[in-house]
């Protein structure tokens, strides 16, 4: 990555339990949570709209949501037990 995109998408150390699955999905995210902090700042500066901003925001959250669903992250064997 350039320093540019070093600056404009950063990224922080994984520090949970490692499998590859894991880690992407961290990353994945990440880059989540970046991207709708650019979102609400456009939103808020009057460059999008509320209405624009929240389909961005919903694509981003289905995108996220089938990476989670494809990468087998959340499945029973990761939960804790819920009546615990």
């Amino acid at each position: 990555m350039s320093e540019r995109d070093d600056f404009l998408f950063p990224r922080s150390r994984y520090h949970g339990e490692f499998t590859p699955e894991k880690l992407v999905f961290n990353s994945n995210l990440q880059e989540f949570a970046q991207r709708v902090n650019y979102i609400c700042g456009l939103e808020t500066n009057g460059k999008v709209t509320s209405e624009e901003a929240y389909q961005q925001i919903k694509q981003l959250w289905k995108k996220l949501r089938s990476s989670k669903k494809s990468l087998g992250i959340g499945k029973s064997s990761d939960q804790p037990p819920e009546n615990s």
